[in-house]
């Protein structure tokens, strides 16, 4: 199971939001750069990214590119990253840019015939973005509605080669208010592809009770921000609370 520090980004920095609304940010670093190095200091070994700039108003110069770049270059993990990946042509400039995987919105859920090619140019590279609210799919920024649930898109996106899936609770997503475990259990149960877990993961006690999923289903990690960041959760801690259940094992 590995567990994903978060790194959002917006106008260059580091930020948190609470349900996805851009109207609710908290600023918690305005060098990104150093940001990433301290969670991969903390024990991290892979790094999520979302450029929120791109989510909301499309990648087209996003302050956000050489920042990426950059943490890239100075991190020694894997980074993965999501937000305004909306064209085979912007997939191939993050990946240049030093990503080494993708996760797609909007693209995987309104364009099939763009996004399938995606999985055959960049076979295991990339994954899809599952932001459920009520049940409901969501797509740019979670503005949009898809008019899906996750149950009418999972068949599709296997078959178009997806290779991980993230999904996020918008309810829960800022407000530490633990993950939604019968979703995630349902998902991960039924998924053949890993499921990435984001969205109220606040403490151990979240990890402790997701941690089953990557033993008996296709639950592959859990993305958190606020919560590593505010201290309600210590990486270190929960890093070396998964290893030593792995190691009992």
């Amino acid at each position: 199971m590995i567990l994903f520090p978060a790194v959002d980004l917006k106008d260059g920095k580091a930020v948190r939001l609470r349900r996805g609304r851009a109207d609710d940010v908290t600023v918690f670093s305005a060098d990104p750069v150093s940001m990433a190095l301290h969670w991969e200091s903390e024990g991290a070994r892979f790094l999520h990214v979302v450029d929120l700039d791109g989510a909301f108003d499309g990648p087209e110069g996003s302050v956000n590119v050489p920042i990426v770049r950059e943490i890239c270059r100075a991190v020694s993990i894997p980074v993965q990253l999501g937000g305004g990946i909306r064209s085979a042509a912007i997939a191939s400039a993050w990946f240049d840019a030093g990503v080494t995987r993708l996760i797609i919105g909007p693209m995987a859920l309104e364009d099939p015939a763009a996004y399938r090619p995606l999985n055959q140019v960049f076979p295991g590279r990339i994954g899809v973005s599952l932001d459920a609210e009520n049940g409901r799919l969501k797509t740019r920024g979670w503005v949009g509605e898809s008019g899906y649930t996750i149950d009418d898109v999972l068949p599709r996106l296997q078959e178009d080669g997806t290779a991980f899936l993230v999904y996020t609770d918008i309810a829960r997503d800022g407000m530490q208010s633990g993950v939604n475990l019968p979703a995630l259990a349902h998902l991960a149960q039924t998924s053949t592809v890993p499921v990435i877990a984001a969205g109220g993961v606040a403490t151990l006690e979240d990890i402790r009770a997701l941690y089953p999923l990557s033993v008996s289903a296709n639950l592959e990690g859990a993305i958190s921000g606020r919560a590593i960041y505010e201290g309600t959760l210590d990486l270190r801690e929960a890093m070396a609370w998964i290893d030593s259940q792995q190691t009992a094992a």
